[in-house]
């Protein structure tokens, strides 16, 4: 474990083999996890030696990634099974519910065996968004628009994915599925009323309290509640998702070098807002690309320099919540997995 109390950070590296600097950013005190993109894909093997030199260099790292299905899938090739997107899924639910959840189970078996295989702890799924058809970021990567059987087969997809040793982040709270901007190029408004969203889009998350690991907030404002995005929100994080609805698992903030993040500032006082606000973990992507991966040392150095100044508070409970996150279970090698009997059925029940 770190020897900080509080290791928030989760950063990226910009190739397929680590370099110097990725090394010396691993070994900082501030950093608590690596996320992987398709940049840092050749192969299996390649992916499977990056990821152990990554955890030898840290051994608590929690090695994380974008991996859904359909049009989020980062890993597609060397073996890699295709995942349908969620919202097919909600579509298998309107012919047969109980074959949609168990396909559903499937999913989240397959997907996280094949990365955890690979050495890869999490991957940021599912998404709890509601299907209006309004969001084309969110689209069909939402299983469905009732609430119910988004809680359900997000349900079901956990449990595969528990079944394979992977933990889950429900996203984007409290919903994105709503707006159609992209908090990725622009600063979503959604402008309904608390009880309107915690009537629809929230639901999810109160019924999955006890199943969810972790949550990802969404860069969005709702200016009826805060004047703040709800990563960066008290009242959503501390006053709705741990207070009202009881979440006890871990918050990361979603990317801060998204245009939605930059109501709050710099990727640095953007993660200062974000943690004092109440997440345990941010994340910052795509930034090694930048600079040399500057941004990335202003965060670290920042977030360091900025907790001796007092600007935020590293909690051992949001460490314990972080930790709390990696695999317990050792992984199937690949070519056990292979072979394996219930991944061989797990692969017959994919829709």
């Amino acid at each position: 474990m770190s020897d900080f109390s509080h290791a928030p950070a989760v950063i990226d590296i910009a190739g397929p083999t680590l370099t110097d600097a990725d090394r010396r950013r691993l070994d900082h005190p501030m950093t608590g996890g690596l996320i992987l993109f398709t940049r840092n894909w050749r192969d299996r093997r390649q992916l499977t030696e990056l990821v152990a030199e990554a955890k030898a260099q840290r051994p608590d790292l929690l090695v994380t990634i974008d991996h859904e299905g359909g049009r989020v899938q980062r890993l597609r090739t060397d073996g890699f099974t295709h995942l349908p997107p969620m919202r097919r899924l909600g579509e298998l639910w309107m012919q047969d519910a109980l074959t949609a959840t168990d396909a559903a189970t499937a999913c989240g078996y397959v997907l996280a065996s094949e990365l955890r295989a690979c050495g890869v702890d999490l991957s940021f799924t599912p998404v709890l968004d509601l299907d209006y058809g309004a969001s084309a970021v969110i689209g069909d990567r939402a299983f469905h628009l009732d609430a119910r059987v988004v809680a359900m087969l997000a349900k079901s997809v956990m449990h595969g994915l528990l079944q394979a040793g992977m933990a889950n982040c429900g996203k984007h709270f409290p919903g994105h599925g709503f707006v159609a901007a992209d908090s990725h190029t622009e600063i979503p408004v959604d402008g309904r009323t608390l009880d309107a969203i915690l009537a629809d889009d929230a639901r999810p998350y109160e019924w999955l309290s006890t199943s969810l690991a972790s949550v990802m907030p969404a860069h969005i404002v709702y200016p009826k509640v805060d004047s703040q995005p709800a990563g960066f929100s008290k009242h959503w994080l501390q006053g709705v998702l741990r207070g009202q609805l009881g979440f006890p698992g871990a918050i990361f903030s979603d990317d801060l070098s998204m245009k939605g993040a930059t109501v709050a500032g710099s990727p640095l006082e953007a993660g200062i807002a974000a943690l004092n606000a109440g997440c345990d973990m941010v994340l910052l992507c795509n930034q090694s690309l930048v600079d040399g991966g500057a941004p990335i040392d202003e965060l670290l150095d920042g977030l360091a320099q900025a907790a001796g100044l007092g600007r935020w508070a590293p909690d051992v409970d949001a460490e314990r919540r972080r930790i709390a996150l990696l695999p317990t279970s050792d992984p199937l090698p690949w070519d056990e997995l292979m072979h394996d009997a219930r991944y061989q059925h797990a692969l017959e029940r994919l829709p």
